[in-house]
C-alpha cells in the first residue's frame, strides 16, 4: 500500500471516529412542562419555529411532554433528557439545581424572575353558582365537594393549599393554628385528588363530579374552548397567590446535545412581544406591561400575595407543608 493512501485511509477512520454530537448540533429539542401548559407550548412551539427558522435557517423540531409538575422533574432527575423545563412552581426546578441539572442561579438567566408570565388560583363553579361559593370560606362549608390536584405532588394543588391558608393567616386573630384547621377543613370536603390539574378539569367536567374546582386562572379559558362558556362561571375569590412559571435550560443535557444556543433562543422567545401575546392568548397574565394592558378585561383585578411575602418561598414552603410529616399529612391523617 502506497503512504498516500495509508495516510488517506487512516484520515478517513479517524474523522468516523470522532462524535457525533460534539460535531452537530442539535435539531430538536425536548421541553418537560407542567400539566395544563400543553396550550400554550401548542401555540407557542410554531411560532418559535418560523422565528428560528427566519434568524437562523435551521429547521427546529420541538418535543414536548406533559404531567404534574413534580413527576415532570423527578422524570428529568431519573435520566429523561430535557433540554429545557418549563414549570410552574420553582421548588420543582430548585430540586433539579440541587441535582446539579440546572444552574443554582437560574432565576438571574432570565427576567422576571424566570418567570415569563403569572397565574392565580380561581374558582370555577357550576352554571348560576348554586352553592353560592365566592370566597375561600365557602370552600369549607358541610355539602360542598371541592375539586383539585394532590397538594403533596403537583404544582396546582399546591398553589391551592398555600392560597387556601395564606386567606386563612390573613383572617383576623389568623396564625399557623388557626389556618391548619381552615385547611383542613376545606380538605375534608375533597372527595379525591386529581393527579393533575388537567385530570382535575376533566374529574369536574366530563364526570361532573363536585360542586367547584379550584384551578389556575388560565385553565378557565381552555375549558371554556373544550367544553363551551354556557356550563360554568369563574368566581374570583377576595384573595389569592401570585402562581409563577419558573424555566430553565437543563445543562448536562444541552451540553451533551449541543443543545445550549438553541435551548436558550427558545426560553428567550417566551419574553418577547408575539411569545408574550401568545401568553395572553391562553389568559396567562403576561409581564409585558402593555399586552397586559390590552388584554386587561379578561384578567380582572385580584388581590394577591407571593410564596415569598407569606411562607418565606418554596425553600421554606415546602418541607414544612409537603414533605413526609408536613402540615399536608397532619391534616391527611386525621382527615
Amino acid at each position: 500500500m502506497s503512504p498516500t493512501l495509508r495516510s488517506l485511509l487512516f484520515a478517513t477512520a479517524a474523522a468516523w471516529a470522532l462524535p457525533v454530537s460534539t460535531t452537530l448540533a442539535a435539531n430538536s429539542l425536548l421541553n418537560v412542562s407542567y400539566d395544563v401548559s400543553r396550550d400554550f407550548y401548542k401555540d407557542y412551539n410554531p411560532i418559535f419555529q418560523k422565528h428560528w427558522k427566519a434568524k437562523s435557517g435551521e429547521t427546529l423540531e420541538l418535543k414536548q411532554s406533559h404531567a404534574g409538575s413534580s413527576k415532570q422533574v423527578r422524570a428529568v432527575a431519573d435520566g429523561l433528557e430535557a433540554d429545557v423545563v418549563t414549570m410552574n412552581q420553582a421548588s420543582d426546578v430548585d430540586y433539579l439545581a440541587e441535582k446539579g441539572l440546572v444552574a443554582k442561579d437560574y432565576a438571574k438567566k432570565f427576567p422576571t424572575n424566570a418567570s415569563p408570565y403569572t397565574s392565580t388560583m380561581v374558582f370555577i363553579v357550576r352554571k348560576g353558582n348554586p352553592k353560592a361559593l365566592r370566597d375561600w370560606s365557602d370552600l369549607t362549608q358541610t355539602g360542598v365537594q371541592v375539586i383539585l390536584p394532590h397538594p403533596k405532588n403537583t404544582g396546582n394543588g399546591r398553589y391551592s393549599y398555600l392560597a387556601a391558608w395564606g386567606y386563612a393567616l390573613k383572617q383576623p386573630g389568623g396564625n399557623d393554628k388557626t389556618a391548619q384547621e381552615f385547611v383542613g377543613k376545606l380538605l375534608k370536603n375533597a372527595p379525591l385528588f386529581a393527579a393533575g390539574g388537567r385530570d382535575a378539569t376533566t374529574t369536574f367536567m366530563q364526570r361532573r363530579l363536585g360542586d367547584v374546582l379550584v384551578t389556575f386562572e388560565s385553565e378557565a379559558e381552555l375549558i371554556a374552548k373544550e367544553f363551551g362558556k354556557g356550563d360554568f362561571e369563574v368566581v374570583y375569590p377576595s384573595l389569592s397567590v401570585l402562581a409563577e412559571f419558573p424555566v430553565a435550560v437543563v445543562e448536562k443535557v444541552v451540553d451533551k446535545k449541543n443543545s445550549r444556543t438553541q435551548a436558550k433562543a427558545y426560553l428567550d422567545y417566551l419574553w418577547s412581544k408575539e411569545g408574550q401575546e401568545v401568553a395572553a392568548q391562553n389568559y396567562l397574565r403576561p409581564r409585558d406591561a402593555e399586552l397586559l394592558k390590552k388584554y386587561g378585561a379578561q384578567f380582572p383585578t385580584i388581590k394577591t400575595f407571593t410564596v415569598d411575602d407569606v411562607f418565606g418561598g418554596w425553600s421554606k414552603a415546602v418541607p414544612t407543608h409537603f414533605k413526609d410529616g408536613g402540615s399536608f399529612d397532619q391534616i391527611y391523617q386525621s382527615k
